[in-house]
């Protein structure tokens, strides 16, 4: 079974890869966060495979440390784009 756990973990690995690809090409800041939150999320999922894998139980709170440094992250930049759209209309309401 560890054998298992360890060829998903190298997929999983293999689909950050494919999304260094998007952050790299972009077109827009949004599909770059969304590749950060795919490595967020793969990472997470990683961590617990070899968690699992290797019996250490300690691998499993780095992951949830993980999970909750992703959720700050994409509620930072949500948070950052509303604030960016409210001052580009303030400033285009000032022009008028």
């Amino acid at each position: 079974m560890t054998g298992l756990y360890l060829a998903l973990a190298l997929i999983l690995l293999l689909t950050i890869c494919v999304g260094m690809v998007r952050v790299l090409r972009g077109p827009t800041a949004t599909d770059r966060m969304l590749a950060a939150q795919l490595f967020g999320t793969t990472a997470v999922a990683i961590l617990l495979l070899l968690g699992q894998a290797t019996e250490n139980t300690a691998i499993w709170d780095v992951a949830l440390i993980f999970a909750l440094l992703t959720a700050i992250a994409a509620a930072t930049f949500v948070r950052r784009r509303d604030i960016d759209k409210t001052t580009e209309t303030e400033d285009q309401n000032d022009r008028h």
